[in-house]
């Protein structure tokens, strides 16, 4: 019969690649810590890469000057993709990545798993989309540069979002309660942390911070684009271009231009062009510098609770200068990694307790069970209001 046939067809198949993997046991090692593994990381011959002409401007792509134009045309034509979800909640994109090659050390492709399922369980709870990119999309660009053709391609490729979030993988949330405060940027087309008086009087490098930030999808942000990646090309152009940073800016090290410099640098050269249109929040932490946060987290646990966002409750932890993903770091490989586990796990309790367990400690991996199990599992009281939480309820409309 049919069904006899094809039995015996894919036990022949199962032999035959048993059969394969025994040939091939002499020479092929079962071993992956002994495997060399650069035979794998070895691409494709680079060849002749076309090289830029250095007397020509670096450009992000063709010019386009009636982006909001396109996109109303396309939203009205599209009213299944609203760039609003509900009242003042808009459409946001959040958009993080790492290397498409591995980590230069054992452990930091661990640690980019547990930013990335940290930043999946925030976007959950708070509807939010995510784009986690591995590909270098413009060579001339890598580097801190490379989210800026990647952000300008998600901008014109989503012209239902309306926001698009950007965040460093080295950043983390840490408290999964707080929702921006959407309504405060309706008239801005920018946000990021900082404070105005260091950016426009002192003129410091660190004023703000471009680890996570909010970028509205919009034809002053494909300017803004344009106006910030000059300095990026990497070689000649972005040297010259940290020697004009170092000069010009507050504090800053001499080393090559790199886009949270060079936006301090353009926000204080044309403020009267981009200013207006960039608010430098500090009421929350949309980034938190983690040296000041993590040794604190026993104490806000211990006095406050998750929806603060600010020093109470930080909503981010940005480990700046850790670099968990390269061969070395600007502080203590053990205080870096103890910290960022110390993070992940306060920002994962919040998720766990809506389940009914926590980590033992901050600084365990195990888990504990916090509650007993019911056989009325949906009159559990969920202490965060984290398991439907008002921020992420669909609002259906009558006609549907």
């Amino acid at each position: 019969s049919d069904a006899h046939s094809k039995r015996v067809e894919s036990r022949r198949l199962l032999e035959e690649a048993q059969n394969d993997a025994a040939q091939g046991d002499n020479n092929d090692n079962k071993n992956y810590a002994e495997f060399d593994i650069a035979k794998i990381l070895i691409d494709e011959e680079e060849g002749e890469k076309e090289k830029p002409d250095p007397n020509k401007p670096y450009s992000l792509g063709p010019k386009i000057s009636d982006w909001d134009q396109q996109r109303s045309e396309w939203l009205k034509t599209n009213p299944d993709f609203p760039n609003f979800i509900g009242p003042n909640k808009p459409r946001v994109l959040l958009v993080t990545g790492s290397s498409p090659k591995p980590c230069e050390n054992p452990v930091g492709d661990h640690y980019l798993l547990k930013s990335i399922k940290n930043k999946i369980d925030y976007c959950r709870l708070h509807g939010i989309e995510i784009f986690y990119n591995m590909a270098l999309l413009d060579a001339e660009m890598a580097g801190f540069w490379a989210k800026l053709p990647l952000i300008r391609k998600l901008l014109l490729s989503h012209p239902e979002i309306e926001f698009l979030w950007w965040m460093d993988s080295d950043a983390m949330f840490t408290d999964m309660a707080y929702e921006l405060p959407w309504e405060r940027y309706k008239d801005f087309n920018m946000v990021m942390h900082g404070w105005n008086e260091m950016v426009y009087n002192d003129k410091n490098w660190i004023g703000l911070n471009t680890g996570s930030f909010l970028l509205r999808n919009c034809q002053w942000s494909l300017d803004l684009l344009d106006a910030w990646a000059p300095m990026g090309p990497k070689g000649k152009v972005r040297e010259e271009a940290g020697k004009i940073l170092t000069r010009e800016l507050k504090d800053r090290p001499v080393f090559e231009a790199d886009d949270q410099s060079a936006i301090v640098y353009l926000l204080v050269k044309e403020r009267a062009k981009w200013g207006e249109k960039v608010y430098l929040e500090n009421a929350y932490y949309l980034h938190g510098y983690w040296g000041i946060l993590v040794d604190r987290y026993e104490e806000m646990i211990e006095n406050y609770h998750p929806g603060l966002g600010d020093h109470r409750w930080p909503l981010v932890t940005h480990f700046v200068g850790c670099k968990p993903c390269g061969k070395f770091g600007d502080y203590s490989v053990e205080r870096c990694l103890r910290q960022m586990d110390r993070a992940f796990n306060f920002g994962d309790n919040q998720i766990l307790q809506m389940y009914g367990f926590t980590h033992k400690s901050l600084a365990s991996r195990r888990v504990k069970r916090v509650r007993n199990e019911t056989g009325n599992p949906l009159e559990v009281k969920d202490e965060f209001g984290l398991l439907h939480p008002s921020f992420k309820a669909v609002k259906v409309s009558a006609s549907s």
